[in-house]
């Protein structure tokens, strides 16, 4: 069975008794449909329940197609409530870049998934969409005030602050806008992120609430002035407004795996460009209602796990109790060179159309162990 025929003979429970599972008060909860819901932050506040440990998922340097945290994160979860013990799952939401890319879904594999899983591999509860809202909000305020009269000095070809929309679309990474005519804004160099790849989702996961992701959206530098002096979202007076779009997108969304465990999955910053690890909050919540909380950072140990370590633990207080490393075949040959199964079929077919005529010394050959020139 494939993946998705796995996850669609599933037979879910309701949101409320996962929930309930979990030590969720009703108060806190807010359904999005039977099977998702997002958790009120105050939780974290008005709950008394000492923190549990804290487990953290991560890999040797992962080949193209991933090496299986995520799979991994779920079973580890899966198995130590088999044994009894009260754990809960927070996993990042995956990009609908790598999903309808060469990665595919972000949601677990085989019998280790998270469900509903065509759910959360798409548009899920809104968060992305609000995160991008948010990021281009700011960027047509910082244009707009440009247009209106610049009253903050802004040097035009000093704007970092780029737009951003979920997918792998190179065509606009660069590009020149504000074309035609006055009333249409002033040219300029332009471009777009992707949405995991924005400053907005790496301080959306480092915050602690909703106080301090304004601050953080403060601080965000767009652009400089003729001078040089940095020009801030919070000189824009964009703030409110972006934590406005973004006020429900930051609680945390709890679903559930095959075998029925609590997962919250919430927030997914790339870790080649932040952090690469699930939100704050998310990862608090786990932390406060179960006894162990198994998480996951992103990419390999070098990236994740460092970045994990050193930039959320620090920022949200953390310190982790284990950390599981998955490490595969497939993997160590990557990284000590060997050529991946693509390549070499590549290989192979570019072979066999130079070869006009049978040897009788390809690898296929009965009668010879292989073409010597294919192993070189």
């Amino acid at each position: 069975m494939t993946d998705i025929e796995i996850a669609q003979a599933c037979k879910m429970e309701p949101i409320g008794a996962i929930a309930e599972k979990a030590g969720v008060d009703e108060k806190y909860l807010e359904p999005y449909g039977r099977y998702k819901a997002k958790v009120d932050y105050a939780l974290l506040t008005e709950s008394q329940r000492p923190d549990g440990k804290l487990v953290l998922v991560t890999a040797i340097t992962p080949t193209p197609a991933g090496e299986g945290k995520t799979t991994t994160s779920i079973g580890l979860a899966d198995g130590l409530r088999r044994m009894g013990k009260n754990a809960i799952l927070a996993l990042r939401e995956p990009s609908l870049g790598p999903v309808f890319g060469v990665k595919g879904g972000a949601a677990g594999g085989g019998y280790a998934q998270v469900v509903p899983m065509e759910d959360i591999n798409l548009h899920f509860t809104g968060d992305f969409h609000a995160i991008g809202a948010a990021n281009n909000l700011l960027a047509a305020m910082l244009d707009n005030h440009i247009y209106q009269g610049n009253a903050l000095n802004i040097d035009p070809k000093s704007v970092t602050w780029k737009r951003c929309v979920d997918m792998n679309d190179r065509q606009l990474r660069h590009m020149v806008d504000g074309l035609g005519g006055r009333v249409n804004g002033v040219p300029r160099e332009d471009g777009y992120d992707i949405t995991v790849a924005t400053e907005i989702m790496a301080v959306f996961c480092l915050a602690g609430s909703v106080h301090d992701l304004k601050e953080r959206l403060g601080r965000i530098v767009v652009a400089y002035t003729y001078d040089g002096a940095p020009v801030t979202a919070k000189d824009l007076k964009a703030v409110g407004a972006m934590a406005a779009l973004l006020k429900d997108a930051l609680k945390p969304n709890l679903v559930q795996t095959l075998e029925g465990t609590p997962a919250f999955v919430h927030g997914g910053p790339f870790a080649n460009i932040a952090h690469g690890c699930n939100s704050v909050l998310a990862t608090r919540m786990a932390m406060k209602l179960g006894d162990y909380a198994v998480t996951e950072a992103g990419f390999g140990a070098d990236l994740g796990a460092e970045k994990f370590l050193d930039i959320k633990c620090r920022y949200a207080n953390l310190a982790p109790s284990a950390v599981v490393v998955v490490a595969t075949i497939r993997a160590l040959k990557c990284t000590a060179g060997w050529p991946s199964r693509s390549w070499a079929a590549r290989t192979w077919r570019r072979w066999k159309r130079a070869c006009r005529t049978c040897c009788g010394m390809c690898p296929t050959s009965k009668t010879s162990t292989g073409c010597p020139a294919w192993w070189r």
